[in-house]
């Protein structure tokens, strides 16, 4: 018999603990038990937590509990009271989710807004009283330079998956945002880890913050079985396709280095009768949701996703998750990995890996403290036809330590030159205006595009996730610049050394 409480215990209002009722939860998780009272409380939080622990809840229910408490008498149209910033569209869909979950029987209101769609819908909603807000950095600053959006009545500000944040160089773009904002409200920062450059931003934004960390760090979900085939890359989609088809799985996450990588392998799975799609930055939004919405009904049993692409993905109860290629960041494979085993579901995550990423595979178990079980490679009969369906089956284009790999930040595989824009399409000389191509690729609503190098942007969205796009025609702010233009390619704080180790982002950051 545990002491668990149960969520009446932690002080939320009656038409909160209803609505946690009717999702059919009667206790909190450990993160959610832990950080619930510190924010009702009011003050500034640290939190640390696998992901699937519940993070999200654990925020968003005492955020929705203090706003109903202290509702204005008069809205500002366009005026949020909280702003809680995401990294992905995919994961600020989810918190929106949530928001919409937990808070219908309240009269709040919130809306969610992130690059790659019209933004003419969310101008329109900004129009209008509003409580919550949920964005992405990108589309935020957009409806700033626009006018659209006024930061001054926020009172609570979260920064969820902040980690990811760093990673992805929105550094600068959060220091804009902050500026934005009123000096006394409370801030919670919620990560999945809490790494060196995490105390270091937590240290520049939070006043005296209580802490929470229900996991070890860097640490892997016990409820995750792990194995590792060691194979050839030439090998791997055929083995992939065996291991598919011969244990009939029909949920399979499965993780790419590239985009280009990741659109081979579902094309040649397709091929042999296993349905699958591929999601990344040069996706549309509308085909990004309509794969992640079969994929979680069932319908299409494999989706093969870049990192940056998948993070965010709230799946329940997905029981396999396989690297085709490691990751070169040791990191990055406990948060792929964190995909399955959630929610107190069994999850199996395999690993398919070549001799040129053994040294990935040692970093890897250095880190989680522990060797990863080597299984025989099953018998199977390989394609006919060559393997194309990753950059790395040529090995001049191989990844190596020091050096991000070519072809998932980059146009066709190649890498962008310093201080160079790579184009997926031809820049319209003289146009001042952002087009919608931030995803890398032609967006869906057939506006031309840039993308940029790993390096070349702050924002984070050219690296996959076209969150700084705005629709099609639509004019930006004259003269916004946002240091961008003519800048030459950034290194240090917007990108991760390929070798595991990141520089100090949170140096570059000042202020409250």
């Amino acid at each position: 018999m545990t002491n668990t409480p149960d969520f009446a215990s932690l002080g939320l209002a009656e038409p909160l603990l209803r609505a946690v009722r009717e999702t059919g939860y009667t206790h909190p998780t450990p993160i959610q038990a832990q950080a619930i009272p510190l924010v009702l409380a009011g003050g500034d939080l640290l939190a640390a937590a696998q992901t699937g622990t519940g993070k999200t809840a654990g925020f968003t229910l005492p955020l929705l509990h203090r706003l109903a408490a202290s509702a204005p008498a008069r809205y500002k149209p366009g005026a949020p009271r909280a702003l809680v910033l995401t990294p992905t569209r995919e994961l600020a869909a989810q918190v929106q989710e949530s928001v919409d979950t937990y808070g219908k029987h309240l009269s709040l209101k919130s809306m969610v807004m992130f690059g790659g769609v019209n933004i003419n819908p969310q101008i329109q909603a900004l129009r209008k009283p509003l409580d919550i807000l949920v964005a992405t950095p990108g589309r935020l600053l957009d409806h700033v330079g626009q006018k659209t959006l006024d930061l001054g009545a926020i009172e609570i500000l979260v920064l969820d998956e902040a980690d990811r944040m760093l990673d992805m160089g929105f550094i600068r773009d959060i220091r804009k945002i902050l500026a934005l904002l009123p000096k006394q409200r409370q801030n919670l920062l919620f990560s999945a880890t809490f790494s060196d450059e995490i105390r270091a931003l937590a240290n520049g934004l939070l006043h005296n913050p209580g802490c929470v960390e229900v996991a070890r760090r860097n640490t892997t979900s016990e409820l995750v079985s792990q194995s590792v085939y060691l194979i050839g890359q030439k090998q791997k989609r055929d083995l992939l396709a065996h291991l598919v088809k011969e244990n009939d799985w029909h949920q399979v996450l499965v993780f790419t280095r590239t985009k280009h990588g990741a659109n081979k392998l579902a094309d040649f799975l397709g091929k042999q009768g296993i349905p699958s799609a591929a999601i990344h930055g040069n996706k549309s939004q509308s085909a990004r949701t309509r794969a992640l919405s079969q994929f979680k009904d069932g319908s299409l049993p494999v989706l093969v996703a870049t990192d940056i692409a998948a993070r965010g993905l709230d799946i329940e109860q997905l029981p396999h998750v396989i690297n085709f290629e490691l990751p070169n960041i040791a990191e990055d494979y406990v948060h792929r990995i964190g995909r399955t085993g959630r929610a107190g579901s069994p999850g199996h995550a395999i690993s398919l890996v070549d001799p040129e990423e053994n040294k990935y595979l040692a970093g890897i178990e250095r880190l989680i403290k522990q060797r990863i079980t080597r299984e025989n490679t099953p018998a199977f009969t390989p394609s006919a036809t060559p393997d194309t369906s990753s950059v790395d089956a040529r090995p001049d284009q191989r990844a190596r330590p020091g050096r991000p790999p070519r072809g998932e930040n980059t146009r066709d595989g190649r890498a962008a030159k310093p201080g160079r824009q790579e184009s997926s399409n031809k820049p319209r000389s003289g146009s001042s205006s952002r087009s919608d191509g931030r995803t890398g690729g032609k967006p869906a609503n057939g506006s031309s595009g840039k993308a940029s190098g790993p390096s070349l942007r702050a924002g984070g969205d050219a690296r996959g996730y076209g969150d700084r796009s705005g629709a099609a025609g639509q004019p930006r702010e004259r003269g916004r610049d946002n240091g961008r233009k003519g800048e030459p390619a950034r290194t240090g704080a917007a990108t991760p050394n390929r070798d595991g180790r990141r520089p100090q982002r949170a140096a570059l950051f000042s202020g409250k």
